[in-house]
């Protein structure tokens, strides 16, 4: 509670979760009812969880300017294990906004002393579920940067936890705030490509000294200045114990209990996109290869790897890369029986291309190929915090563009990729339960059942083309297959 706030008077928080419509588990999210909209001189009083790396040069940098720019927020409060880390923050709100925001070592702290109507959250993978889990439950809207977890389980619990508290939840992969994904759905299910079959997407990368050793390591960095048992979560049951290591500490995208490599830092970038233009989300069975071939420097997440997911719709994504190579990535691509989209490389686009199939396959010598114009957007990350401010200001979490149960699919996605890479396994996860286990053989059994019973193609949700591309014609020829049952030909 503020000086000047008396205690009789509700808090910011307490007055917008005051009319909240709570969503049941598993169910859509509710819209809750006007809250904090309804105020137009208040301001979300935003607060930072791990300002460091990305969670400066993206989240701390970006909101400054947005309020700069007149948007209705404050940037009240950061929170950070390193001394280092909250003064640059610190020190960077106060020169941008005229303001310094009030600094902690515990988030929890934070929460509990600050009256913050929403955090952002950059710190290390293993850290986002607890803290986001923490900030949703204490009525707090949340922008958690990718990955949304570091587990599957977690994924499920941060969705159900979401729908649990109508909070408005951003997740931060910028690419989904790009308007090609919605136009290229909505050409998906309209059947342009008929029978959709399968995404193919990429994230090479190359450096000189391996993949995330050029975050720099320096001196400051040590136990007097870091909380190195905080960062570790020793307390909180999310990391055994070790020495410090400003290895570990700086460059964790490296080793497996804080992050997963290319897996989580890049392919989830990718496949969220691919899964919101597809409307794709939790895969039916996931299997991951790869290795490390060539940056032996100590780290234990590979640099080459591959991740096949096949969905219950009937398509099949995958991504894949090379952390020592750059200049000959694949395409990203989605497929269908009648034609593909190319959308090129990287997250910036003006437009893709569509290449049909031949005309003896689609029967239609009108489809040609074309390249389809879309919105270019400047700046991505601006653009996504732009739209959790807009989704907070009118208290609907559906306005996000990347909402978690985007991100747990995303993450169930990547992150089981990652599990089978390391254990020698494929996984499957129950459509309903969203539980994971170990793959066996009725994946394959239930698509051949399909094909002998001849049953119709399954299609992506929202799919409204009907046959359109997902139906084969039956030649005069095939009244001669069948089984000789006694004998007797089939075709007589």
């Amino acid at each position: 509670m503020s000086d000047n706030q008396s205690a009789s008077q509700p808090s910011r928080r307490q007055f917008i979760q005051a009319g909240a419509a709570v969503a049941t588990v598993g169910a859509a999210v509710a819209k809750p009812a006007s809250s904090h909209a309804a105020d137009a001189n208040s301001k979300l009083r935003i607060g930072f969880i791990g300002p460091g790396g990305r969670g400066f040069g993206a989240h701390v940098k970006t909101l400054a300017k947005l309020q700069v720019e007149g948007r209705a927020i404050e940037l009240v409060a950061v929170c950070d294990v390193y001394s280092e880390h909250r003064d640059k923050a610190a020190k960077h709100i106060e020169k941008e906004t005229g303001v310094a925001p009030t600094k902690y070592e515990d988030y929890l702290d934070m929460i509990a002393m600050e009256d913050l109507d929403a955090v952002c959250i950059g710190t290390p993978d293993h850290w986002h579920a607890k803290q986001t889990i923490d900030s949703l439950n204490a009525g707090l809207h949340v922008y958690c940067e990718k990955p949304m977890t570091k587990t599957v389980e977690e994924a499920i619990d941060v969705m159900n936890t979401w729908k649990k508290t109508g909070q408005v939840m951003q997740v931060g992969v910028q690419s989904t705030s790009l308007p090609v994904w919605n136009q290229v759905n909505q050409l998906l299910t309209s059947g342009k490509l008929g029978k959709v079959l399968m995404y193919q997407t990429e994230y090479f990368r190359n450096s000189a000294q391996g993949q995330w050793r050029y975050y720099k390591l320096e001196p400051q960095m040590n136990p007097t200045n870091i909380n190195w048992k905080k960062w570790l979560g020793v307390e909180e049951g999310l990391a055994e114990h070790q020495d410090f290591d400003r290895e570990v500490y700086k460059q964790w995208r490296r080793f497996w209990p804080f992050g997963s490599g290319m897996f989580t830092d890049l392919f989830v970038h990718r496949t969220t996109s691919m899964l919101k233009a597809t409307g794709l989300r939790f895969p039916g069975r996931v299997v991951g290869a790869g290795g490390i071939y060539v940056e032996y420097d100590g780290r234990e997440v590979p640099d080459v790897a591959t991740v096949v997911a096949d969905f219950n719709e009937g398509v099949q994504g995958l991504v894949t890369a090379t952390m020592a190579c750059q200049e000959t990535p694949i395409k990203q691509s989605i497929r269908g029986h009648f034609g593909t989209f190319e959308f090129g490389n990287g997250e910036q686009f003006d437009g893709f291309d569509f290449i049909p199939e031949r005309s003896q396959v689609t029967r239609d010598s009108k489809l040609k190929a074309e390249r389809i114009a879309t919105e270019k957007v400047g700046d991505t990350t601006y653009a996504h915090f732009a739209n959790w401010i807009d989704a907070m200001e009118a208290n609907d979490p559906a306005m996000c563009n990347n909402d978690p149960l985007l991100g747990a699919a995303a993450i169930a996605t990547v992150i089981l990729g990652a599990k089978s890479y390391r254990e020698g396994k494929a996984y499957m996860i129950d459509p309903t339960e969203l539980t994971v286990r170990e793959a066996d053989a009725t994946w394959a059994k239930q698509w051949e059942e399909r094909s002998k019973k001849r049953m119709p193609a399954k299609h992506i949700s929202g799919w409204t083309a009907g046959d359109t591309g997902s139906t084969l014609e039956e030649p005069d020829y095939m009244k001669l297959g069948g089984p000789w049952i006694d004998g007797k030909d089939p075709a007589s």
